[in-house]
């Protein structure tokens, strides 16, 4: 069963130019890319994106950076598509991170850690963190040419 997960390269990545390494490495993983949209996040969205954050000492930082340049939020999909890009993202620090993840590859510090993906142990995150970033239609439905090599 497919499932779509919320993806986000934060300033530092976009900054960075690792947009197209991203979305490179998801593709050639097999996930599909159902939307995607280069945009800078305003305050009201920031806060609505980390309203559970909101009475941790951390929070005003977190908005400050998020709103600080654009980024690139993303809808992937594919089986289990949620827990295959948290893997493939690395843990939330990246020195916790392995190599070959995109945050153990690429970050160093915990407050640029380059991406953000929903979380698949909050449940409802992906619905309620896509809804926030897209409209159903700018989501993309259609077959990848090779979802039978893909999946059994």
């Amino acid at each position: 069963m497919s499932e779509r997960t919320f993806v986000m390269v934060k300033p530092d990545g976009v900054q960075r130019g690792l947009i197209g390494e991203i979305i490179s490495r998801f593709e050639t993983r097999g996930l599909k890319l159902a939307g995607a949209k280069f945009m800078q996040i305003d305050e009201e969205l920031a806060h609505e994106h980390y309203g559970e954050h909101e009475d941790k000492p951390f929070f005003d930082d977190l908005v400050e950076f998020i709103t600080a340049g654009p980024v690139m939020a993303m809808v992937w999909e594919g089986q289990d598509a949620t827990r295959q890009v948290r893997r493939m993202m690395g843990e939330t620090d990246p020195a916790d991170s392995a190599p070959g993840t995109i945050r153990g590859d690429f970050g160093l510090d915990l407050g640029r850690n380059v991406i953000h993906g929903s979380d698949n142990e909050d449940e409802g995150a992906n619905e309620r963190e896509i809804a926030l970033f897209f409209d159903e239609d700018e989501l993309v439905d259609y077959e990848r040419i090779d979802a039978e090599w893909l999946y059994e």
